[in-house]
C-alpha cells in the first residue's frame, strides 16, 4: 500500500504517544491537506477568470437560482453565510465590475433584487467549468466505486456534524 507524510506524521505520534489513539488524525490531517490542495485549485481556476474565491460565491450562488438569476440580499447572505454589511460591500463592488446589477423587487417595494449580468454569467460559467476540471484531476486516482463511496462517508461526517 502507498504511504504518504500523514503516515510518517501518525508513526512519529504513535512513537511518541502510545497511549493515544490517533485514528482522527489520519482522517482529518488528510482532509486539512486535501483542504489546502482544494484552495490552491480554485484560487488558480479563478484568477484565470479573474475573480476571487468570494466573487465566485456570490456570482454561483445567483447562477445556481436559475433564469432569471436574481436573488434578494438576504438570500445571498443565507447562501454564502456572511453578514449583510459584508454583502451590500461585495454587490457593491460587484455592480462595479459589471458581473451583478442591481433592480427593485416587484413583490417588495422596499427591496431589491441582485442578478447577473451577461458577463457575470459568461465568468461564473467559465470559472466553474475550470474549477470541476481542477477538482476532476484532484479525484483522477478514484475510481467510480471509490467516488461514490469518499463522498457517502464525508457526507455521513457532514451530516452528523449539523
Amino acid at each position: 500500500m502507498e504511504r504518504d507524510e500523514v503516515d510518517e506524521l501518525v508513526e512519529a505520534w504513535h512513537r511518541e504517544r502510545a497511549d493515544l489513539d490517533l485514528a482522527p488524525v489520519e482522517v482529518f490531517s488528510r482532509v486539512g491537506r486535501l483542504s489546502r490542495l482544494l484552495d490552491k485549485a480554485r484560487r488558480e481556476a479563478f484568477t484565470a477568470h479573474r475573480i476571487e474565491t468570494w466573487e465566485f460565491d456570490v456570482l454561483a450562488a445567483l447562477r445556481r437560482a436559475g433564469r432569471p438569476y436574481q436573488l434578494t440580499p438576504g438570500a445571498l447572505v443565507r447562501q454564502t453565510m456572511v453578514t449583510s454589511g459584508t454583502m451590500t460591500n461585495r454587490v457593491d463592488r460587484l455592480v462595479a465590475r459589471g458581473l451583478v446589477e442591481r433592480s427593485p423587487d416587484p413583490r417588495d417595494r422596499r427591496g431589491v433584487l441582485v442578478a447577473l449580468t451577461t458577463t457575470g454569467k459568461r465568468t461564473v460559467d467559465g470559472a466553474f467549468e475550470s474549477l470541476l476540471a481542477s477538482e476532476q484531476d484532484l479525484l483522477a486516482d478514484l475510481s467510480e466505486q471509490d467516488h461514490a463511496q469518499l463522498a457517502a462517508l464525508l457526507k455521513r461526517v457532514m451530516v452528523g456534524l449539523s
